[in-house]
């Protein structure tokens, strides 16, 4: 007999740390290579929660209103050079937050994190929020 899912939902739940850290690794995969090859050294975390001085420095009130962040120096500031000494760039992915628009929004769990994982390689890159926002809607 088939299992429909209305069946399986007691069963399900959803992913851990580690799932999602699976999840945004194999988002950043599919990314195109020409695109990967362009964030060098770029490091991808996933978390909870911002903490809160990332959420003091960008004036939010609620954890769940940041669902990543770039946390370095961008490209356009180095001008693509590496600087000696420098940590490497973090792009972190906020687990409870994504998990939230992803019951709010209707969308797949990983477009949510391949949209948000982009944006935060947009920071990198240089771009301001308005600039992605722009790129984002030109693509519609």
């Amino acid at each position: 007999m088939k299992t429909t899912l209305p069946d399986r939902w007691p069963t399900l739940t959803a992913p851990d740390l580690d799932a999602f850290e699976v999840l945004a690794r194999s988002s950043y995969e599919r990314l195109p290579e020409s695109f990967r090859a362009l964030t060098g050294d770029l490091v991808i975390r996933v978390a909870e929660f911002a903490d809160q001085d990332a959420l003091d420095s960008l004036e939010l009130s609620s954890p769940f209103e940041l669902l990543g962040l770039f946390e370095g120096v961008g490209l356009a500031a180095t001008g693509g050079l590496a600087v000696t000494g420098q940590m490497p760039n973090h792009i972190w992915l906020y687990r409870r937050p994504i998990l939230d628009h992803w019951a709010e929004s209707g969308e797949t769990l990983g477009d949510i994190v391949t949209h948000v994982l982009i944006h935060e390689i947009g920071h990198h890159f240089g771009l301001s929020d308005a600039d992605m926002e722009a790129i984002e809607a030109a693509s519609d």
